[in-house]
């Protein structure tokens, strides 16, 4: 199996490259993050492989960073999204955009990605959830197990506002909020209903 390639770049488009490793040309299937960030023709770079085995055909897929292919392999692990789409959501949003979407629940910002319909995006955001960890920029913190105690009113206003229709991402902000002027004292009526008067002002 293939983890790593290192050679001349031979030839390299958006979609894919050619690495010439001591006279043999390996075609490697790119995202749009890698290319972008690639060297010029015919100079040295290594790249971080995975080898998909299908019954028809071996593929290979590259990235320039360990942190592009702990995604590609996070995301192709979810039933129903292929080494195709995990390109294309790489291609798309950033490995530090992906992990701050998946971390809060952005279905919105999944769902810009050609291919990710909203029940796809919303299985990804449910499905990485607690394993985005692994994609945390350096020094960045991670929400989940451990860093929020088990909160049942928070878990239910946050539930209840989202299926009004707000976007999480501003529900979390607004329940920040009213935690810090001390309004979850009284109880699931009142902390919603301060919520509201937060998210209202915008």
């Amino acid at each position: 199996m293939i983890a790593l390639l290192t050679g001349l770049m031979a030839f390299k488009a958006p979609s894919h490259v050619t690495l010439d490793v001591h006279g043999v040309g390996y075609e490697v299937l790119i995202p749009l993050s890698t290319y972008y960030s690639l060297p010029h023709q015919h100079e040295l770079v290594t790249l971080s492989i995975h080898t998909h085995v299908r019954e028809d055909a071996i593929q290979l897929y590259g990235f320039l960073t360990a942190a592009e292919k702990e995604a590609f392999l996070l995301l192709t692990g979810i039933s129903g999204i292929g080494p195709k789409l995990g390109l294309s959501v790489l291609s798309t949003l950033s490995v530090r955009d992906l992990f701050s979407a998946i971390q809060s629940g952005d279905i919105e910002k999944l769902g810009t990605v050609s291919g990710i319909g909203k029940k796809s995006a919303a299985r990804i955001a449910l499905e990485l959830k607690d394993k985005v960890a692994r994609l945390a920029p350096s020094g960045e913190p991670v929400e989940g197990r451990g860093a929020r105690p088990e909160n049942p009113l928070y878990e239910d206003a946050l539930s209840a506002l989202v299926n009004l229709g707000y976007r999480q991402p501003d529900v979390k902000e607004a329940l920040k909020r009213v935690e810090k002027s001390g309004a979850m004292a009284q109880g699931l009526e009142g902390v919603i209903r301060e919520a509201l008067k937060d998210l209202a002002k915008g």
